[in-house]
């Protein structure tokens, strides 16, 4: 009998790569694919790593395909960016081994700085792309990715969403593939670049694309479903789980498992069998464009919205269906932003900064919540290492006088990932700029995993760790020092001496997350409501574990951690001790 578990999207891939027989994961974390590389890790026969970046992640599995082992990265769409130079010259050269890349997109930007379409990259590339509907096909689909792969020498894509890449269903367990690993044998003409061997490469990719355009046709992964309608719709993953439960029987249905390349025939016997066709994608038109360039008469975009996470009952309200009572809200979800947590390191380091009152480039992170009110201490955030090289670029554009009045705020995963390379053009071409490298001690935002700083590994193996003050020093700051965050008066001192330096300097806040196990915190502080006066300043640094009442500051016992920070505000003292 065979055996059934409820899995989480990002865990049904991973046990698609343990069954395929994959032996080499590297990835970035990023929310929503973070969950795939943590649960392949619980496997002992798959070699799981945290790569620097994206694009290291790539290349790792590119490296271990050569090598003839099945391999596979995985990343956030905006994950994807940084690993676009590898993932277009791999659809050149191919693999030996399968080798598969999954990208979870994040439509409605739950956690993301844009609603970025990684389909295109599939276009672009000229790789094909499969998209699972729920957990069982993200593993069906994982372990038929490295088939395909193989047969058609070529990386594959896997795309999740927010929604299939979190939500749980029930997945059928199967057992390990044996894949013995491929020998290696030297073929520069098929894995090295050089433009004579790239100008054949090209010619085959094409080649390529229409035999998985041929293959699509064929295999199964795109299905009619057909409930003797005269409506039909064309979706895929989270948006055909969407449909079917929002409209039903009550139309046809053309479920699409690969989304590049599409398959023009299905496509068009699927219209011609329905008179009116809908195509419902989330954020761009990608399978509408399609659709239209083959003549075909559908509906998508003038009715759909390409912007934001679709529902079943947006689907409803679109398609002029009743919403059922059962689903109806009285009152509208009151919305709960995010905010740094009780204790947070950041908090304090971003309160100095506001009383500063310093330009600051921001960059990504659980830092970024620093930009929120009633801190607001940040100007500007793009990307991840953006903040150091964008100061830069701030204080050349702006010149002496700004120098003294700006910094960069990075986080010490997010500096491994790619601010190291900023930090040299700052050493490199002399602006005077301070860098503020906010050492948590682990990757925050996305929970809590290792990063080359830490010292361990993916698996909790001891390894070893990057000596940020070394690593500052070897790149030409001479100027580098440690600031505890809990320590106000410090921090503001550093911030003082370094933004008066005549050259460049980095300052490391460093305090380990409090939610990190090993954190021991002090007892919660009170209020003596007696000398509390009223004037809300320890609001200023937005704890969640402070408020008002009746007029008085009120400190909750059950979320404060003691830290301290709070105490230094109260002009009267009114903070301190430890609650009864």
């Amino acid at each position: 009998m065979s055996k059934k578990e409820l899995l989480l999207g990002n865990e049904a891939v991973a046990r698609g790569l343990y069954e395929a027989g994959v032996r080499v994961v590297s990835s970035y974390p990023g929310t929503p694919s973070t969950e795939i590389t943590e649960a392949a890790a619980k496997y002992d026969e798959l070699t799981c790593e945290w790569a620097p970046n994206e694009k290291v992640a790539m290349e790792v599995a590119s490296g271990a395909s050569f090598g003839g082992a099945r391999s596979f990265c995985a990343q956030k769409h905006v994950g994807l960016n940084v690993a676009a130079d590898p993932l277009f010259t791999m659809s050149y050269i191919g693999v030996n081994a399968g080798m598969v890349i999954g990208v979870a997109d994040d439509p409605g930007m739950h956690s993301s700085q844009n609603e970025q379409d990684s389909r295109h990259y599939a276009r672009a590339a000229k790789l094909p792309m499969l998209e699972p509907a729920d957990s069982a096909e993200c593993r069906e689909y994982a372990m038929r990715a490295y088939a395909l792969s193989e047969q058609f020498d070529t990386p594959v894509i896997l795309r999740l969403t927010t929604r299939i890449a979190h939500s749980r269903s029930l997945v059928e367990l199967g057992e390990r593939q044996d894949v013995p690993l491929k020998p290696y044998e030297k073929n520069p003409a098929k894995n090295v670049m050089l433009p004579a061997f790239a100008k054949p490469k090209h010619v085959k990719v094409e080649e390529r694309t229409c035999a998985l355009r041929e293959w699509s046709e064929t295999s199964g992964i795109n299905r009619i479903e057909n409930n003797g309608a005269s409506v039909g719709v064309i979706a895929s993953g989270a948006v055909y789980q969407y449909a079917r439960e929002a409209l039903g029987d009550s139309v046809n249905y053309l479920k699409l498992g690969m989304v590049h390349p599409l398959p023009d025939s299905l496509l068009l016997e699927f219209a011609a069998a329905n008179e009116t066709v809908y195509v419902i994608e989330e954020l761009d038109d990608f399978i509408e464009s399609h659709c239209k360039s083959l003549g075909m008469k559908v509906i998508g975009k003038d009715r759909f919205p390409r912007c934001g996470e679709f529902s079943q009952n947006l689907i409803r309200r679109l398609m002029d269906r009743p919403l059922p009572e059962s689903v109806r809200l009285e009152t509208e979800i009151p919305g709960r932003p995010p905010v740094m947590c009780c204790g947070c390191p950041h908090r304090g380091l971003f309160y100095a900064l506001k009383k500063a009152k310093v330009y600051v480039s921001g960059d990504i992170g659980c830092y970024t919540l620093g930009a929120s009110a009633p801190l607001s201490a940040m100007d500007t955030c793009i990307c991840m290492g953006a903040s150091v090289s964008a100061l830069h670029g701030y204080n050349k554009a702006r010149g002496e006088e700004a120098e003294k009045k700006s910094v960069a705020v990075i986080g010490d995963s997010t500096f491994i990932h790619s601010g190291i390379t900023s930090l040299i053009d700052i050493a490199y071409n002399r602006s005077n700029s301070v860098v503020i490298i906010l050492d948590n001690s682990i990757t925050g935002m996305t929970g809590h995993q290792q990063n080359p700083t830490t010292g361990y590994t993916i698996k909790g193996d001891p390894t070893s760790a990057v000596n940020l003050e070394a690593l500052c020093h070897a790149v030409g700051i001479n100027r580098v020092r440690v600031v505890d965050p809990y320590d106000l008066p410090a921090v503001q001192q550093a911030l003082k001496e370094e933004l008066a330096a005549e050259e460049p300097s980095v300052i490391i806040s460093r305090r380990p997350c409090a939610l990190l196990k090993y954190v021991k915190h002090n007892p919660p502080l009170t209020v003596d409501t007696d000398s509390c006066i009223g004037c809300k300043a320890c609001l200023g640094i937005g704890c969640p574990a402070i408020s008002i009442r009746d007029g008085k500051a009120c400190i909750d016992r059950t979320q404060c951690v003691g830290c301290g920070v709070c105490e230094s505000l109260c002009p009267k003292k009114a903070i301190g001790g430890t609650a009864k």
